[in-house]
């Protein structure tokens, strides 16, 4: 069986085109609210990927990178052959989960910490005059992180964010930021690795960096909301 062909207002609410500053998370969450709401039961077969890429206004690119993450975390499964397609699986996938509903809460709470402290700190970041050494350290973290494997990403990334604060010049900001990351962390740990996502941030990380030292605080504080967005739109995705 395939994903309902009939009129559904859910299947067009859920599969609606999506925004192009995160795409791949955004498709991402939408496959995976169409999973867990049902539209296409455990066994079911997903619709053809030029249809879905259609609907969800994403290129096939974008589209099968979605799904790809999908089948690694163990939520679908591709077959080939005439009766071949991406497959719901009948298993929930087995990565970790803390306990609801605390936990949503929780999620929501961190990301909104999230938006008002780090954009907050790419925008005054991005508004001092930044000596050599700062501009130096920004540099060194940003190629530190960029590229990095999937085992050493997120210290590296946190390392990274962590430079952004600290360019604020602001102790307590920086403090803030550490003490939430904690909690982000714990929070990641939660949800399994995606590669494609790592190259985005990487993309979004270099965008962040250069407004700051171009002195640009709108577009500093522009480029790491968009930044955090993507992260945002995968812990939803995943853990609410």
């Amino acid at each position: 069986m395939s994903l309902r062909s009939d009129p559904d207002p859910l299947a067009d609410a859920l599969l609606r085109p999506v925004r192009a500053g995160n795409a791949f998370e955004e498709t991402l969450a939408r496959l995976l609210q169409a999973i867990r709401l049902g539209l296409a039961a455990p066994g079911e077969r997903l619709p053809p990927e030029r249809d879905l890429a259609a609907r969800l206004g994403v290129s096939r690119v974008t589209l099968r990178e979605a799904l790809h993450a999908l089948q690694e975390a163990g939520y679908v499964e591709s077959r080939r052959g005439r009766y071949g397609g991406t497959f719901v699986r009948s298993l929930r996938p087995t990565h970790p989960t803390p306990p609801a509903p605390a936990f949503a809460a929780d999620v929501e709470d961190v990301i909104t910490m999230r938006h008002v402290l780090e954009t907050g700190a790419a925008e005054a970041a991005a508004s001092r005059s930044l000596d050599p050494t700062t501009r130096r350290h920004l540099r060194t973290r940003l190629a530190e992180c960029t590229g990095a494997g999937v085992a050493d990403y997120r210290r590296r990334d946190a390392r990274l964010h962590l430079a952004v604060a600290a360019a604020a010049a602001a102790p307590s900001l920086t403090a803030a930021v550490a003490d939430l990351r904690a909690r982000l962390d714990a929070l990641l740990d939660a949800i399994p690795p995606i590669g494609a996502n790592i190259e985005h941030s990487d993309h979004q990380h270099r965008a962040v960096i250069d407004a700051i030292l171009d002195g640009d605080p709108q577009a500093a504080r522009a480029e790491m909301a968009e930044h955090l967005a993507g992260t945002a739109t995968l812990l939803r995705g995943f853990l609410t």
